[in-house]
C-alpha cells in the first residue's frame, strides 16, 4: 500500500460516511502528503505581507497614490490592519516585508528589510526590472522563506501591499496564459467604469509596446513587481522544503502562477484560500483548475483571505489527528 492509500484509508476509516467533509477531507490528505505524515502538525503559522511599489502607478491606473503603499506598511507595524486583526484572531504571527517600497523606512521598525529598490519602473515604457533585480528578488524571497522554515515554521502565508500591482498582476496573467487583459484586469481599489477602461488601455498599450514576450522570466521582469516576484521566489522554496502555502487572492495568486510555470510540484504545496472579486482571478482559478476555499468577495489583500481561512486548515489538521475511527469508536461501518 502507498502512502497515498495509507492516508486516504485513514480518512475513509473516520467515523462518517466516505467523502462527507468534502473539501476538508481534500485539505487532510495534501498536508498530509507533504509531510509524509498520517499525524501532521502545523507549526509556527506565519503570513508575509510583500511590500512594493510600481512604476505604473504614474499612469493612473490605482484609485489611490503610491503613497499609500508606505503608510499601510507603518498601519501594518503599528496593529491597525484587517491582516493584524485576522492574524491574532488565528494565532498567526506576521512579517511584513520591504520589498520595494518608495520610501525610507526607520531602521528599528520590525520590517524585514529586502527593498530591491524604491519601487520598479514603468513598464508602459520599459521593463518593471531589470534581470538582476529580477534575480535579486527571487533569491530575497527565498532567503526570507528559509528563515522561517529554519525557525519551525511549516506553513506560511502569502500576501502582499503595494498600489497599483492589480494591474502588475493583471499584465503577468494575461501573458502567461492568453487570456486577453480585458478579462482579467479588475477594478483593483475601486474603479470606476471610465478608471478601468483606462487602466485596460494602459496594459493593452503596454503589451504593443513591449511585443512578443517568451519565457517567464521575461514576463516577470518586463511586467512584474518586486514582492510578487519576492513572493514567487518564496513560494518555490516552501515548495522545496515541504511547506503548506497559503495563497491570497488575486495578485499573490499571479505570483503562484509564476511559480507555477517554473515548478509546476509547487500545486502540490498550495491551497487557494479565496476566491477575488476581481474579475480575473475566477478565471485564473479555473485556469489552474483549483477550487479556492472560501468565496467572500474580498478585494483587500494583505493576505487576509489566507489569515480567515487558516481555521479550515487547522480543522482538517483536527480531523485526521483527533477524529475517531469506526473501529476505535465501537461504531458499525457501511
Amino acid at each position: 500500500m502507498s502512502f497515498a492509500d495509507s492516508v486516504q484509508r485513514k480518512i475513509d476509516t473516520k467515523t462518517k460516511p466516505i467523502g462527507a467533509l468534502g473539501d476538508i477531507e481534500t485539505l487532510a490528505k495534501q498536508v498530509c502528503l507533504i509531510q509524509q505524515s498520517l499525524e501532521p502538525q502545523l507549526t509556527k503559522p506565519t503570513m508575509l505581507v510583500f511590500a512594493g511599489d510600481h512604476g505604473i502607478a504614474e499612469e493612473g491606473v490605482s484609485a489611490y497614490l503610491q503613497e499609500v503603499t508606505w503608510q499601510m506598511v507603518m498601519n501594518f507595524v503599528a496593529g491597525g490592519a484587517a491582516i493584524n486583526v485576522f492574524t491574532i484572531q488565528n494565532g498567526m504571527d506576521l512579517q511584513v516585508v520591504d520589498a520595494g517600497v518608495n520610501y525610507e523606512f526607520p531602521d528599528d521598525l520590525p520590517i524585514v528589510y529586502r527593498k530591491i529598490a524604491k519601487g520598479t519602473r514603468n513598464f508602459l515604457v520599459d521593463q518593471a526590472m531589470t534581470e538582476w533585480q529580477l534575480n535579486q528578488s527571487l533569491q530575497s524571497g527565498a532567503d526570507v522563506l528559509g528563515e522561517l522554515h529554519d525557525k519551525g515554521c511549516n506553513v506560511v502565508g502569502f500576501g502582499e501591499m503595494g498600489i497599483a500591482n492589480t494591474a502588475s498582476a493583471a499584465a503577468l496573467i494575461s501573458q502567461l496564459t492568453g487570456i486577453p487583459v480585458s478579462e482579467i484586469a479588475g477594478r483593483g481599489t475601486g474603479l470606476n467604469d471610465r478608471q478601468l477602461s483606462h487602466k485596460i488601455q494602459v496594459l493593452e498599450k503596454s503589451f504593443t509596446y513591449h511585443g512578443q514576450i517568451d519565457g517567464v522570466h521575461d514576463v516577470l521582469q518586463t511586467f512584474g513587481g518586486f514582492e510578487i516576484a519576492q513572493m514567487v521566489g518564496a513560494m518555490l522554496e516552501a515548495s522545496k522544503r515541504d511547506v503548506l502555502i497559503l495563497v491570497d487572492g488575486f495578485i499573490a495568486s499571479a505570483a503562484y502562477l509564476c511559480a507555477y510555470k517554473l515548478d509546476p510540484s509547487v500545486k502540490d504545496n498550495a491551497v487557494f484560500c479565496h476566491c477575488s472579486q476581481e474579475q480575473g482571478h475566477r478565471k485564473l482559478l479555473d485556469y489552474l483548475g483549483v477550487n479556492a476555499l472560501l468565496d467572500l468577495n474580498l478585494r483587500l489583500g494583505e493576505g487576509s483571505g489566507c489569515a480567515l481561512s487558516y481555521p479550515l486548515v487547522k480543522a482538517a489538521v483536527s480531523f485526521i489527528n483527533e477524529m475517531a475511527s469506526f473501529e476505535d469508536a465501537g461504531v458499525s461501518d457501511a
